[in-house]
């Protein structure tokens, strides 16, 4: 499986968003409306969109990025590597400059790879770009491309062989894998609270740095390698 995937020519990422506003309250009233109509489908029989609003870091319209983590395989000594950097910062514009800056000194056709990233990361990604005036780069650009000229893997999507009826969550395919746990401190659920609340930007770039590292052992184990071990893996700083 995946034979002809290069994990040099791999970046693994993933991302954390939260809402805009702490609360429903702060949003201006042409927002509150929108938000309104558009989380009114979702919303259980007779959840407000205030209640709701817990979850707007979920739509790019109404969330912001504060943390993108990358995985990076290397080869050394015949062994896999894998160096695991972050960009963290409350002001959202920060971070995607430096994901992009990134990006751009890499070669086009680089792959990168994400749990669910075809439908939550690489979408909220380019919108959150557009949306602060950034242009897409070619990594992440799809327009006008065929399905199998779009570089982009993912793990959620690889598990489900054509199934397209269940959604399988990263947690679950670590237990099943006997991997670590990506979960062993916060879940997403959490991270609105831990970033307005506790303030705690770095816990929150921890837990999305062992999402990485949780689908970086994923992907060996799809290509039927073994794991990094954890002396192979760096945290960048």
């Amino acid at each position: 499986m995946l034979k002809d995937v290069k994990l040099n020519n791999v970046f693994v990422i993933d991302i954390e968003t939260v809402p805009q506003k702490e609360n429903f309250g702060e949003l201006p009233n042409h927002l509150k409306e929108l938000w309104e109509r558009k989380s009114r489908y979702q919303r259980k029989d007779q959840q407000t969109a205030d209640e709701f609003y817990e979850n707007a870091g979920i739509w790019a319209e109404f969330g912001k990025i504060v943390c993108i983590s990358i995985g990076i395989y290397h080869l050394e000594r015949k062994q896999i590597h894998l160096r695991v950097r972050s960009f963290a910062h409350d002001d959202e514009t920060v971070v995607l400059k430096q994901f992009i800056s990134l990006l751009n000194k890499q070669t086009k056709n680089l792959q990168l790879c994400a749990h669910n990233g075809k439908e939550f990361d690489f979408p909220y990604l380019c919108r959150r770009m557009l949306i602060n005036g950034f242009a897409i780069p070619a990594q992440l650009q799809i327009a006008g491309k065929k399905p199998w000229e779009i570089n982009h893997l993912d793990t959620m999507e690889l598990w489900k062989f054509g199934d397209y009826k269940s959604y399988t969550s990263l947690n679950l395919l670590a237990a099943v894998f006997d991997l670590p746990t990506p979960k062993n401190d916060i879940d997403g659920s959490m991270v609105k609270g831990v970033y307005y609340q506790q303030r705690d930007l770095l816990r929150i770039t921890k837990y999305c740095e062992n999402d990485v590292i949780t689908t970086a052992q994923l992907l060996l184990r799809f290509k039927g390698l073994p794991i990094i071990t954890q002396e192979n893996i760096t945290l960048v700083k």
